[in-house]
Formats: structure tokens, sequence, C-alpha cells
């Protein structure tokens, strides 16, 4: 079993589609807080940044960000720029090759909308690398 918080990209493939209204209800394009496991012990964690990227009955299906420049050349993280899901404003990556699934009941606030070019990245990344469509 991986330890790996999240669920391999290409086992969750769907159809992905932008389409964020901030309305309460988590929608595509959106980026929420919810608790993330740590990697290296998954009964810990802490509450970050999620992309979500589609649905799965009353659970969202969601990248993990970071703002920790040495994610940047790492083929499995995406550069998305910055915005104000992260208070000081830092560039931002997503993870591409993890896909966490979230019970929407789950997520802390609504963080912001990703902007539809760097969304539309993910999205063509996600159809060429791990099956969606």
């Amino acid at each position: 079993m991986s330890r790996l918080p999240g669920h391999p990209t290409r086992d969750f493939a769907r159809t992905v589609a932008y389409a964020p209204d901030l309305d309460g209800a988590a929608d595509p394009g959106e980026i929420v807080w919810t608790w993330v496991p740590f990697e290296d012990d998954p009964s810990q964690g802490k509450d970050r940044p999620v992309l979500v990227v589609g649905r799965e009955g009353d659970h969202l299906l969601g990248l993990m960000l970071s703002s920790k420049d040495y994610h940047r050349g790492d083929d499995e993280w995406l550069s998305i720029g910055s915005g104000s899901w992260d208070a000081e404003r830092r560039e931002s990556f997503v993870r591409l090759d993890r896909v966490l699934r979230i019970a929407e009941t789950g997520i802390r606030r609504e963080g912001a909308i990703c902007d539809r070019p760097q969304f539309d990245a993910v999205a063509r990344v996600l159809r060429e690398r791990f099956g969606w469509s």
C-alpha cells in the first residue's frame, strides 16, 4: 500500500471541465482548503489548498498545491502561478500524479478561483499523461 496521500491520477480518470462558481459548493476550477496527510506520517498532516478537478458522488477530486520552490522542474508538479488562495501571493505548484478524494463536507473553506489558462494547462496534462478526457 502506498504511503503517498491520495490515489494515482490515472485511477481516477474523468472528464475534466472548468466550471467555477463561488456559490458555497466546490466546483472544478476552484481552490479549496482541506486536511491532507503527510507522506512520511499519514496519521499527521495539515490544512492545505487543493485544486478541484472533478467530482465523484458527494466527494471532490482534487490536486494538492504547494508553494515550495523545490517543485520547480519536477515532472509531477506544475506551476499555476500565484493567487488569492495564498496570503503571500507566492507561486504555487499543483501535484499532478496523485488525486485526493475529499468528502465535500471535509473542505474548510473556498479559497479562490484558478484562472482559466492555468486550469487548462493542468487539464491538458491530465488528458495527455493520465487518460482524462
